[in-house]
């Protein structure tokens, strides 16, 4: 008798790599996982993979195995994905993370709305700003921001970042207006997790060091800085909007203002995406254009 359940497991090991990657992707315990490879190795006879502590690489057997087996679950997997199509509804559970701030304030409330709208669909949203290895944790999507360096990703622009330089007035007052790249050199700069602040340069990309009694990775923590008058801080136009209609904070360098960064919605390359992730991509750009015109 065939065990589709140990044959699932060791192509989903073999595809993203790690038991523990897919465990999560199965909703089970990586130790259950291992158990159902190893009696499947029992049940053939021979030996599939090579474990150590680091990672897993298939025998001759095993690759011969993997890949007589790994299209009746891809199939398997499209299948599934065409028939929640025909039903016109997205359903099951749809795993999304983004980065703590625009995360919190822009994808939060969309994807509360986009659940109003369908009954049948769970989402798992992790705010995180750490780098996530999509496949490897078991995410259907990421919202990322800047430079788009996975090329195994596809992304779609969700929105043009400006990066915008800000001071308190009381500050500028005590310390001068810097009008120069150069000048940053005498100011106090609050730090995020690059001490390099992106400008552009008569069209050219140019980064600049800057220092500065404070270093925190929490643009919320820099934005409260700059109010208190502590300094001077790099910040996309989203964080800092309010506070310059209220006049809490001016814009300086406006002519160096670095405005070629992005916020991309990316996902795993599929041959047919799962209308859960097609229909909320397509809500995000929508819902995004029309809120705020791009």
């Amino acid at each position: 008798m065939n065990h589709w359940d140990r044959i699932e497991a060791f192509t989903e090991v073999v595809r993203l790599g790690t038991f523990s990657a897919a465990a999560r992707q199965l909703n089970v315990s990586a130790s259950h996982i291992s158990r159902l490879v190893v009696k499947l190795e029992q049940q053939l006879g021979t030996q599939l993979l090579y474990r150590t502590t680091r990672k897993i690489r298939l025998t001759d057997a095993g690759r011969l195995y993997y890949e007589h087996c790994k299209h009746l679950f891809a199939g398997f997997r499209e299948a599934e994905s065409a028939i929640n199509d025909l039903q016109g509804s997205p359903r099951g559970v749809l795993k999304i993370t983004a980065g703590y701030t625009f995360g919190e304030r822009y994808i939060a409330p969309l994807i509360n709305a986009f659940m109003q709208l369908h009954p049948h669909l769970e989402v798992r949203l992790h705010l995180t700003n750490r780098r996530v290895d999509l496949i490897e944790e078991g995410y259907d999507l990421a919202i990322r921001i800047g430079p788009m360096e996975d090329s195994s990703l596809i992304a779609r622009r969700l929105w043009t970042r400006e990066e915008m330089v800000v001071a308190s007035p009381a500050y500028l007052a005590e310390t001068g207006i810097p009008s120069t790249l150069a000048d940053l050199s005498r100011h106090q700069c609050l730090i995020g997790s690059r001490d390099r602040w992106m400008f552009s340069d008569q069209g050219t990309r140019r980064e600049v060091r800057v220092q500065g009694r404070l270093h925190a990775n929490s643009g919320i923590a820099l934005l409260d800085a700059a109010l208190k008058g502590l300094g001077l801080v790099q910040l996309p136009a989203y964080y800092i909007t309010e506070y310059l209609e209220r006049g809490e904070l001016v814009p300086v360098l406006q002519d160096f203002a670095f405005k070629d960064s992005a916020i991309w919605v990316v996902y795993p390359q599929h041959r047919h995406l799962s209308s859960k992730v097609r229909m909320f991509i397509d809500y995000l750009v929508e819902e995004i254009e029309r809120s705020h015109g791009i």
